[in-house]
């Protein structure tokens, strides 16, 4: 594909109104009887459930289990297995007459729904959002039970930690027989001479006879004020689906971009007669997307590298089960280090990370699936050691995957900061499970496996597969292009696989950039999954025809575990708790556009030399206590074009200027207490500065409540160590209790790698003087009371609202 360019207007359902598109909905999370464990008949109409425990969702079973050594390392040394959630409604008789739905965000997985003792399906994806049609069942004006089975017995299912249970948001969903249908709006836009015309598409199910409708949308800018409307009329057939075209004119539209994620707000009303039968109100954002084999991608016509993360969809303590104003945090850190572009690894998340994303002003790439026809390795006894299981969500690829991957490109097409769909993750990974006789020669990426294993699937298999995934994703939606994250480049080029493709990612294969860009000057490509080294950075900042790179990790996350009693894989430049690693910080240095510097530190070793194994590190902590006179390298990370080391005000550190080979400016110092800073300049102007300084022992609680913009009842409190000198704690490891009293305890997350500890207590250890702990309100007015505590410190008493 020579080129892809296209024009979009894309629209975002906000915290406030529909997901699903259509109806009124009502949140049904709270209060929901749980059962870890098998129930016979558990679906059926009446049954005791007074001695279950209740629980909110979004829940995460999982997380709250012990972990043990002889569970699957891959998915972080926790259990799965098999549970029921059941909890009584009342619909309102006045409701008669309605549509009434229910609407699961996402449930891990294989969950089977059930009304008043019918069942009523099943999904066995755990990462697709699914409704169910609960109207034939429904006593109106009385109790009705919703039972839902989760079976995640097989729970080495994955590489990565998923969690169990309904871990995203449930709504029931009222509606005129006559609706918009789930996720039935669409829109395009063709921008020229600085206006747009826009094309709307939408969907109405009819569930009853044939009706002459009237559909209205209007247009509104962030004032409120309406810019655009347009009105359509015709037949909703009887019992069928019937879609409505009709097209906006906007003049000076404003484009939605990484640094100006402009919003307008589309509304959507159906009028019957002149009776108003459904509305939807929707963010919507305008901008155009080009891609080029020799000059990569633009946005709003303007070059752009993406300086992506790829990121799996926990949050540490909290499991799968995270929120809104967790994922705001982590993606507001994300964007000061410099990051602009989101990897959904390996599978669709949940709707509020797409909201995030459109209102923060990061690009995504969607993808689909980790595995198709034949499972992954699943490592059971450790990374890459034992043998594996094979456990695995292909067995339901063949009967699922076509309407897996509509659903979700029919759920988040409406998102401007989606740019292309991903159908796969590695699925190439020779030899794991498919081959080719090409194995046999050649390696793959930098590694020497060389193995033609003829029992097992041929590769040609890869390109029948994705021809079928990317017709259904055409279908579904023709404004982006089709992509996929290749592992094994050698192997999928003698394939049709990377040919039916528009743009073809590459994982951790920088070394083939140019000589497949000679190969296959037709070809887009970019990094679709990379290391942190400088070198994978300049493969893409130094070559026009990549367009970007997506590092592995951009968070820390559970799962893909090392030998126990490892909790996750720890790559990420955030950790568990959301702090910027040193990783992070050299990260920012090659990626933010404003002024920055940091300096962190590691003990000089005999036999180190200049540098280490050629390299200088990017995880220098920021430390600064050493013993007396110890040799100490001191590296710093910065975007300007030298810099200086002083100690206690004396220059130590001659000014150096920076190193594009390394990215780190180092000097070699004795230790000596006191406060060590590090100035760095930009065409001979000091442009920033930071300092370490050495830490007395630790005397105090610090905490602040993080803002809360998110209509949720949870609540983040950051928590700081301080020594005796008021100074910020690095070293400390201190014990804290919390106590809290008008809320939960949801818990607290030092960023620990060790799984062995117990994360569900209300009494941890803080790392590197930090820890985030997590508290829920009772209700919305009601403020919760925290306090924390430590040995021989001074209790500190928060009040959060």
């Amino acid at each position: 594909m020579n080129k892809v360019y296209i024009l979009l207007l894309a629209m975002v359902a906000n915290y406030n109104v529909n997901a699903q598109d259509f109806g009124k909905r009502e949140n049904i999370n709270k209060n929901w009887f749980f059962n870890l464990g098998d129930v016979q008949y558990g679906g059926r109409e009446e049954m005791d459930c007074s001695k279950w425990p209740v629980v909110d969702v979004p829940h995460d079973w999982t997380v709250k289990q012990n972990a043990s050594p002889e569970l699957a390392s891959s998915t972080g040394y926790l259990p799965g297995g098999i549970a029921w959630y059941r909890k009584d409604i009342e619909v309102s008789s006045e409701k008669k007459g309605n549509k009434v739905y229910v609407y699961f965000e996402g449930v891990y997985n294989n969950s089977e729904v059930f009304i008043n003792g019918k069942w009523v399906g099943k999904r066995p994806n755990g990462y697709i959002s699914f409704m169910y049609d609960l109207t034939p069942y429904i006593k109106w004006g009385k109790k009705n039970t919703i039972a839902v089975r989760v079976d995640h017995s097989n729970d080495a299912d994955s590489r990565w930690y998923t969690g169990s249970g309904i871990y995203r948001d449930v709504y029931l969903v009222y509606a005129n027989p006559t609706h918009i249908d789930l996720w039935g709006t669409t829109y395009q836009a063709k921008v020229k001479n600085n206006k747009a015309d826009i094309t709307v598409s939408t969907t109405i199910k009819n569930t009853i006879e044939t009706s002459s409708l009237k559909i209205v949308h209007e247009l509104y800018d962030t004032d409120g004020k309406r810019v655009a409307s347009t009105s359509n009329k015709g037949l909703a057939f009887t019992k069928s689906s019937t879609d409505f075209n009709t097209s906006l004119k906007l003049n000076a539209p404003k484009l939605w971009s990484i640094t100006s994620p402009y919003l307008y707000t589309l509304t959507t009303k159906v009028y019957k007669g002149a009776k108003l039968i459904d509305e939807s109100n929707i963010k919507a954002g305008f901008r155009t997307i080009d891609f080029d084999p020799n000059k990569g991608f633009s946005l709003n016509g303007i070059n752009t590298k993406l300086k992506g993360v790829c990121l799996h969809h926990d949050a540490g303590v909290l499991g799968a089960a995270a929120t809104k104003s967790v994922w705001r945090s982590r993606l507001e850190t994300l964007k000061e280090i410099g990051v602009n572009a989101i990897r959904t690894s390996h599978n669709p998340q949940a709707p509020y990370l797409y909201e995030l994303c459109d209102e923060l002003g990061f690009v995504m790439m969607d993808e689909a699936f980790d595995e198709w026809e034949y499972p992954k390795n699943k490592w059971i006894e450790g990374w890459n050691r034992g043998e594996p299981g094979h456990q695995g969500t292909s067995q339901y690829f063949r009967e699922w995957s076509l309407r897996d991957v509509k659903d979700q490109i029919l759920r988040d097409r409406k998102h401007p900061s989606v740019i292309m769909w991903s159908i796969g993750n590695e699925v190439d990974y020779p030899n794991d499970p498919y081959t080719h006789p090409v194995l046999a020669d050649e390696g793959i990426s930098q590694k020497s496996v060389r193995a033609h294993l003829k029992d097992h699937p041929n590769a040609e298999r890869l390109g029948d597969i994705a021809k079928e995934l990317v017709a259904v994703v055409k279908e579904a939606d023709s404004s982006r292009p089709v992509t996929a994250a290749l592992a094994g480049a050698v192997m999928s080029n003698y394939t049709d696989y990377p040919f039916v493709l528009d743009i073809v990612g590459y994982n951790y294969t920088e070394n083939k950039y140019d000589s497949d860009h000679k190969l296959y000057p037709e070809r887009v490509l970019y990094g679709s999954e990379n290391r942190h080294d400088i070198g994978a950075w300049k493969a893409v900042k130094d070559k026009e025809f990549i367009f970007g790179q997506f590092l592995w990790t951009g968070i820390d996350y559970l799962g893909e575990s090392h030998a126990w009693p490892s909790r996750g894989f720890e790559s990420g430049l955030l950790d568990l708790a959301g702090n910027i690693k040193p990783r992070g910080y050299f990260r920012k240095s090659l990626w933010s556009t404003k002024p920055m510097v940091y300096i962190g530190t590691v003990k000089k070793q005999i036999n180190q030399g200049k540098r280490w194994g050629n390299r200088l590190s990017t995880d220098a902590p920021k430390r600064w206590n050493y013993d007396e006179n110890a040799k100490v390298q001191v590296l710093c990370y910065s975007n300007g074009d030298a810099a200086e080391l002083q100690l206690n005000g004396k220059t130590i550190g001659e000014r150096k200027p920076y190193d594009p080979e390394t990215g780190v400016i180092a000097w070699d110092v004795n230790y000596e207490p006191g406060e060590l800073k590090v100035i760095a300049y930009k065409d001979g102007k000091i442009v920033a500065t930071d300092n370490i300084v050495t830490n007395t022992l630790t005397a105090e609680i610090r905490a602040k409540v993080l803002k809360a913009t998110d209509e949720e009842l949870i609540r983040q409190i950051s928590v700081e160590m301080y020594d005796t000198n008021g100074r910020f704690s690095a070293l400390a490891d201190s014990e804290i209790t919390c106590y809290v009293a008008g809320g939960k305890l949801l818990g607290m997350e030092n960023a620990s790698t060790n799984v062995a500890e117990n994360f569900q207590d209300n009494k941890h250890r803080c790392i590197n003087g930090r820890m985030l702990i997590y508290v829920k309100k009772e209700n919305k007015n009601t403020p919760v009371k925290v306090k924390l505590s430590s040995p021989l410190m001074k209790s500190l008493n928060l009040v959060v609202d």
